[in-house]
């Protein structure tokens, strides 16, 4: 079999079509639509004719890369050739720009088809310039935008910077459809422990509910698909080895609390208010609302700082929660007891209040008639 020789113009079709990951016919088309467009030209200027696209067909071998240029019959089939002399040169430098831009479009659409499959999914990049409030990021064979709702406040960013960024969506614009990418979102934990977690990876173990505080704090309830599997100590690691690396890929600040979920609403809200122990619950159904008895010495620990921590923990549980001292919440039941017994008590302390008043009034009568009395009989003895 004799050995075919391609001529430079496929060589450098293939591999155009190869590096940008563009089909083979989408690129000769764009070169067609672009020879037309430069037939146009060129007969606007040499003979100030107008000529309509639609009204012509322009053909391209594909290994040769030579374009003709037909009229285009009213039933839509091949004309008259109407390529002018010499038009492979004026075609070549009028149609270049066109061939760029219009496979820079197609490579553009290649690629946000691509990644509109991995929306949800995290991926390595590195930030390479400032556009206004906006950060562009390099993530592979795109370029993705991270708008300032999507940064986090305490992080510092510059170019060159590597990170990890969680894809959450593509978005149209005046530029044209944008790949968004985030470092607040809530999926970005998820998708660091699915990578540096096995079994959640595998789907032994599954995050329930998840609460973020960008740069401050993440709540998520991880439970167990497979019996013998303990969702909190695989989520942990050997020596908080795995959370560790969630924690370091966030910045190194963020604090991430892992809880076992539980279909007990009770268990559940008095885990998810963790670091604190030993606290009791009471919910109140009809209104979805709970009270938390915390020991005094664990109500910093339950509140958090600024109220962060109980806020998550409802965030996490979908109550709302009511954090109360044990002392607190003893004096403000007690009362209600007492005011039981009252009623049964005063009366007997007015009967000894009275008792005692009576008592006091006879004693006094009993000594001024004894004073009176000894008084009347020392009189008697002076007259006689």
């Amino acid at each position: 079999m004799p050995a075919v020789v391609r001529s430079e113009f496929a060589l450098a079709l293939n591999q155009v079509c190869a590096e940008r990951g563009l089909d083979m016919e989408v690129v000769l088309e764009t070169i067609r639509q672009a020879i037309m467009t430069a037939y146009r030209r060129d007969r606007l200027l040499t003979s100030g004719e107008a000529v309509e696209i639609t009204n012509l067909i322009a053909e391209l071998d594909p290994d040769s890369g030579e374009a003709r240029i037909f009229e285009k019959n009213e039933d839509g089939s091949r004309g008259k050739d109407i390529t002018p002399p010499g038009f492979g040169r004026i075609a070549a430098q009028t149609a270049k720009q066109v061939i760029i831009q219009r496979i820079r479009e197609a490579e553009k659409k290649a690629v946000i088809s691509v990644f509109s499959q991995k929306v949800g999914t995290i991926a390595n990049g590195m930030i390479l310039r400032f556009d206004g409030p906006n950060i562009i990021v390099d993530i592979g064979k795109a370029e993705a935008v991270m708008p300032p709702q999507e940064q986090v406040n305490s992080e510092r960013y510059y170019p060159n910077q590597r990170l990890v960024f969680y894809i959450e969506g593509i978005r149209e614009s005046i530029r044209g459809s944008e790949i968004i990418v985030s470092r607040a979102h809530e999926g970005l934990v998820i998708g660091l422990f699915k990578r540096e977690v096995p079994e959640v990876q595998n789907g032994a173990v599954e995050v329930r509910l998840i609460a973020r505080e960008a740069g401050g704090r993440t709540k998520l309830a991880v439970a167990s698909t497979q019996s013998g599997v303990d969702p909190v100590g695989a989520c942990v690691g050997q020596k908080g080895v795995r959370v560790q690396a969630v924690i370091n890929e966030l910045g190194g600040s963020e604090k991430v609390d892992i809880i076992q979920y539980s279909e007990d609403a009770q268990i559940l809200i008095a885990q998810a208010l963790a670091p604190a122990k030993e606290i009791e619950v009471i919910l109140n159904v009809a209104e979805k609302t709970a009270t938390a008895v915390v020991p005094d010495d664990q109500l910093s620990l339950a509140i958090g700082r600024d109220g962060q921590n109980v806020r998550l923990a409802a965030k996490v549980t979908g109550w709302r929660i009511d954090i109360k001292g044990k002392n607190e919440y003893q004096k403000a039941t007690v009362p209600v007891q007492e005011q039981e017994k009252v009623p049964e008590q005063v009366p007997e302390e007015k009967k000894t209040k009275k008792t005692g008043k009576k008592k006091a009034t006879k004693a006094k009568e009993a000594e001024t008639v004894g004073k009176s009395a000894k008084g009347g009989s020392a009189k008697d003895v002076s007259q006689t």
